[in-house]
């Protein structure tokens, strides 16, 4: 498909967006249909509703075996559907997450492999000195919205973006509407009006386009309900409407009546120990309740897939003294290519095509929706997309003992951060290897028999080892992955000088 067709379209909105944003998702989607928007497409094909949660841990959810919070909505999804057990984000961090989400390709191969505000300032204070990241989602990258926009979709963004400045923005990557996604990847607080200093110091920042609250108003209780309206008006032609969340990234933050309900629930032997942070699961879980109920009230939830996923692991380090989450049975988590950073929810519902109530095992990835949800629509024989990179997941969405027609996941995540130093990693079937850039030390682990990864296989697998290496450099040579480079002036990598506080401030932004 012709990218410049892709991008005439997505560039020739109204000069005045940001005017009609403050004006409501309301009079936005009024105004889309109003336009010429081709209706040969008709209903026929489904709506798509993609929640997507932000530092959502694998194990965090009673829907994933998590020990403190209810989720029954999720269970309910669940039950309605496929839930993946194996499913994973393309990388630890939010940002080249996004980035594979919306263009079907590996973080590596378009050289977005740190969050936005990391990726032009590599650190120069550790062993090995990490590449410049691109920091905007090129516009050159045609995304799932200029597709399906193209294709006579409503297209419609509602809450977190964090991939690029404002030329960057959603309503210049195919999105119709455009509700506050910007470059900052996380508000300095949940409760309306959603600002305050920043991490840094300097002047506050807020959540755009959200200017009509009322104090004590919750971001994700105002992102759904912007969700809702944008339902509602666009209901009788196909949308694709993004519903991503802050919650549950830091600050800690959620109403009080849900915080004293579960410091009641702690008890001696929970993995998960930290109300606040369960509070904030438990309203993401009650403001999916409130898309799928709202989808039934239309009458339109017989057409319209529902995709729920978060956009890495479980954030384990602190705030305000209290560990954040653990991602128990898996090792580590947010930045970390173990198992705890990138193993993540996946759950999805086609109505009429899955099977209600199943699970599936096969690993998959992030960079898969994009071709999985062209095929859902009907649109993939007519698309071209770097196969490459990305398996449609429609075969397993039908059949969920079935399996794909891939070997090897590969990971590619060259920078440091509060769990992890520079890491490439490569799953195939029960193996996985992680190979550390620092010194190219290699840790092989068979997740079938220990998922948790506690036991380092290498020394007594070496012809694997060096099977897998050899992989996973070819595939880093296919994608022009980016390498991190010597730093001549640090000879050693210390527990000390591998993250200062300068680096844990600035991982609270992703």
């Amino acid at each position: 498909m012709d990218n410049t067709a892709h991008r005439a379209a997505a560039i020739g909105m109204p000069i005045k967006r940001r005017t009609m944003l403050t004006m409501g998702a309301g009079l936005l989607c009024h105004e889309m249909m109003s336009r010429a928007i081709p209706t040969s497409h008709g209903t026929d094909r489904p709506n798509i509703v993609f929640l997507l949660a932000d530092d959502l841990g694998w194990s965090d959810t009673s829907v994933y075996g998590g020990d403190l919070v209810d989720t029954p909505n999720l269970v309910r999804l669940a039950k309605s559907g496929v839930r993946f057990t194996n499913a994973y984000s393309a990388a630890p961090v939010c940002s080249p997450t996004r980035a594979s989400l919306l263009t079907g390709k590996y973080p590596a191969r378009l050289h977005m492999t740190t969050w936005y505000e990391a990726s032009q300032v590599p650190p120069m204070n550790k062993k090995l000195i990490p590449p410049v990241s691109v920091a905007d989602l090129p516009l050159s990258e045609t995304t799932i919205a200029e597709v399906l926009h193209q294709k006579g979709y409503l297209t419609a963004h509602i809450g977190k973006w964090h991939l690029g400045s404002a030329g960057y923005y959603p309503e210049n990557q195919g999105f119709d509407i455009n509700i506050g996604g910007t470059f900052w990847g996380a508000p300095q607080t949940h409760f309306y009006p959603y600002k305050g200093t920043k991490f840094f110091g300097g002047e506050a920042r807020y959540v755009p386009h959200l200017e009509w609250g009322k104090p004590g108003e919750y971001l994700a209780d105002r992102l759904t309900q912007e969700a809702l309206s944008v339902i509602s008006r666009c209901k009788d032609q196909p949308f694709y409407l993004n519903l991503w969340f802050h919650s549950v990234h830091v600050p800690a933050e959620a109403p009080p009546e849900l915080v004293t309900s579960y410091q009641k629930k702690l008890r001696p032997g929970l993995h998960h120990t930290n109300p606040t942070y369960a509070a904030m699961i438990a309203n993401l879980d009650e403001n999916i309740g409130r898309v799928l109920d709202h989808i039934e009230k239309l009458g339109i939830s017989d057409r319209t897939i529902v995709v729920f996923a978060s956009d890495n692991g479980g954030y384990i380090g602190k705030w305000q003294g209290a560990q954040v989450t653990d991602n128990f049975p898996l090792r580590s988590g947010k930045g970390s290519l173990y198992e705890g950073g990138i193993r993540v929810p996946l759950i999805v519902r086609w109505p009429d095509i899955t099977p209600r109530d199943t699970t599936c095992s096969e690993p998959v990835i992030s960079n898969d929706y994009y071709p999985t949800i062209l095929e859902m629509t009907g649109l993939l024989p007519e698309i071209t997309y770097e196969e490459a990179d990305c398996r449609s997941l429609a075969p397993l969405l039908k059949n969920p003992g079935s399996g794909l027609d891939r070997k090897h996941l590969f990971f590619h995540y060259p920078h440091y951060y509060e769990t992890t130093a520079p890491v490439s990693a490569v799953r195939e079937g029960q193996w996985k290897l992680l190979e550390y850039l620092e010194d190219d030390h290699c840790e092989l682990y068979d997740l079938q028999r220990d998922p948790s990864e506690t036991n380092d296989i290498s020394s007594s697998q070496p012809q694997k080892v060096v099977e897998l290496r050899d992989q996973l450099h070819l595939w880093r040579k296919s994608v022009n992955a980016q390498m991190p480079t010597h730093n001549p002036n640090v000879a050693v990598t210390s527990p000390e000088n591998r993250w200062d506080k300068a680096d844990q401030e600035l991982a609270l932004v992703d």
